[in-house]
């Protein structure tokens, strides 16, 4: 099971992403828990360890907090590529983030 962690200023607009995220990764055939959390939210998600997350995607909104989170996990992290974003592409994110965690 991988688990998929996005972050955004308000964990809204993420929201419909983590959905066509969920839905890619369904036709695969993939195990993956997917979700979003806002930015304030982020710290206290990645302290639970009864579910580590495999990797962190930044919102387009919060690039500004890449490099605070790279000093601090060992997992990866990577900004969410703004076109993806903007056209809600589930797909195209589902596999940046699982070629991250190779």
């Amino acid at each position: 099971m991988k688990r998929i962690m996005l972050v955004c200023a308000a964990g809204m607009s993420t929201s419909l992403l983590v959905t066509k995220m969920q839905a890619a990764a369904k036709e695969k055939d993939l195990e993956a828990e997917i979700f979003a959390v806002s930015a304030t939210e982020a710290d206290e998600r990645l302290a639970d360890t009864n579910a580590p997350v495999d990797v962190l995607l930044l919102g387009p909104q919060v690039r500004y907090m890449q490099n605070e989170f790279e000093n601090k996990l060992t997992i990866p992290v990577a900004v969410i590529d703004m076109r993806d974003y903007g056209t809600m592409n589930g797909e195209a994110v589902l596999k940046t983030a699982l070629g991250l965690m190779e």
